[in-house]
């Protein structure tokens, strides 16, 4: 039974040994499946986290993707920044390359402007202030430096032209010296022997010579003047009224000229420094009004005495002066302005200049101005130190013209405008002598009559003094200093 039993078990447990086998199997091939599935979830965790790692790298690479393409970006908003400024420096550059041009441009004006207008206006005021000299012609701002540079290169041209000018005026009155120098020395050698010969030979044509000689003579002592040297004569104290009869025989057209006497006082004179420019400025006078005018009209000359001085009105009726000549004239007059022997024209128009001249130096004045006449009146004035009294012993030139009585202008030296005073009447003198007649057309004895009388009046004319022996010749003869 117990065997049936364990037969059946036997049976029974076959089947059970089957299933337990076969649970074994299971449970290994789960286990095995189990140990795949751990086994593929480990390579699934390790693929995961390769991937992770893969796609941590390919974030790492992104982001460095994206910093790569931030600097590119911000390379290429560089490069576009660089171009801008490149493009804003082209333009400025164009910009100042049009500036300069503009510049350059405006530098050539000026230069040109300079060369032809402003240095040309400049060197003509060194010789004629009133002319005016223009600026440049840009007046606007930005050109401060080109205007500075323009006005410095003006400034030295002037310079250097004074300098060349007075070089050359120098040089010129140099030989102007020399010259009148040796000229003078002659014609005073020349005087001299006429003189010796008219004592001797009694001929007309020696007194014509001799007032030739005599007319040349006053040339020569202007140009001295003008060349800076003395005139080449001393007087002492001489009669205004004499004075004015020596200066009229220096003058070619003498005989037009009518001296009128207003002197309260007849021996009134010139000081002695003052006597021979005097006289050399009352000839520069007459013979301007002489020569300015027509050979049958009269020159009026008229001596006044003032309270403060003395005073020689000369009257012209002559083509008179333009308003600008006039004013030149005063500056020359006044001996304010400057005198260049270049500047005095060609042929040289110097008697204004030698009257100025001698009017600086020795202290009198003279100014010009339209005449009543319809010339020019030209007035000489003397203030009180200059003038003096002679010696009532000595006896006045029986050609001076004799003060006259009757009621005339009086003119003050210290305003020259005329008042009138009455004087009263007196007789007048029967000795006075009538102006010189002219020789032309005249008989023989009449010529030599005049001649006398001219020869009378340059022999007071050359009255008095000292005198040192000329360098070229002989002493000099009465009345004259040898150059």
């Amino acid at each position: 039974m117990i065997l049936y039993v364990l037969a059946g078990a036997a049976l029974a447990a076959g089947p059970l040994l089957w299933l337990l086998r076969r649970a074994a199997q299971d449970t290994q091939a789960a286990e095995r499946r189990a140990t795949e599935a751990d086994t593929s979830a480990r390579a699934a965790t390790a693929r995961t986290e390769t991937a992770e790692q893969r796609a941590r790298a390919a974030d790492s690479t992104a982001r460095a993707a994206d910093a790569v393409a931030s600097a590119a970006e911000a390379r290429a908003e560089a490069a576009e920044e660089r171009a801008r400024a490149a493009d804003t420096s082209a333009r400025t550059a164009e910009a100042q390359r049009t500036v300069a041009e503009t510049r350059y441009a405006a530098a050539l004006r000026e230069l040109g402007h300079l060369a032809h207008e402003r240095l040309p206006a400049a060197t003509t005021a060194l010789t004629h202030p009133r002319t005016p000299v223009p600026g440049p012609l840009d007046t606007t701002g930005g050109t401060e430096e080109l205007h500075h540079a323009l006005d410095t290169a003006l400034t030295a041209a002037v310079r250097a032209v004074l300098a060349e000018r007075d070089r050359t005026d120098a040089a010129a009155r140099a030989a102007l010296r020399g010259a009148a120098s040796k000229i003078q020395a002659l014609l005073i050698q020349v005087r001299s022997l006429l003189e010796e010969i008219q004592l001797s030979v009694d001929d007309p044509r020696l007194l014509a010579l001799d007032f030739r000689n005599e007319l040349t003579l006053r040339r020569v002592q202007s140009l001295a003047v003008l060349s800076g040297a003395w005139p080449g004569m001393t007087r002492e104290a001489s009669p205004l009224a004499e004075l004015c009869v020596g200066a009229q025989s220096r003058v070619a057209g003498y005989a037009r000229i009518e001296i009128t006497n207003h002197l309260r006082e007849p021996r009134l004179a010139v000081a002695a420094r003052a006597a021979e420019p005097v006289a050399i400025a009352l000839a520069e006078i007459l013979g301007n009004a002489t020569a300015y005018s027509h050979p049958e009209t009269r020159v009026v000359v008229s001596i006044e005495q003032g309270s403060s001085g003395a005073l020689v009105v000369v009257d012209d009726m002559g083509v008179g002066m333009e308003p600008d000549q006039l004013e030149r004239s005063g500056d020359l007059l006044d001996g304010q302005a400057e005198v260049l022997l270049t500047e005095l024209g060609d042929p040289p128009q110097a008697g204004f200049a030698v009257i100025g001249l001698l009017c600086r130096q020795f202290g009198f004045g003279c100014r010009v101005e339209p005449s009543p006449y319809g010339g020019v009146r030209a007035i000489l004035r003397l203030p009180a130190d200059l003038l003096t009294l002679t010696d009532p012993a000595a006896p006045l030139s029986a050609l001076a013209p004799r003060p006259i009585t009757q009621t005339t202008p009086v003119f003050d030296a210290g305003d020259a405008l005329p008042t009138r005073k009455r004087r009263s009447p007196r007789v007048p003198q029967q000795d006075a002598p009538s102006p010189l007649p002219s020789p032309v057309g005249s008989t023989p004895d009449r010529a030599r009559s005049a001649w006398s009388a001219l020869q009378s009046g340059t022999l007071a004319g050359r009255s008095a003094v000292h005198h040192n022996p000329g360098p070229d010749g002989p002493a000099a003869p009465e009345g004259v200093e040898a150059p």
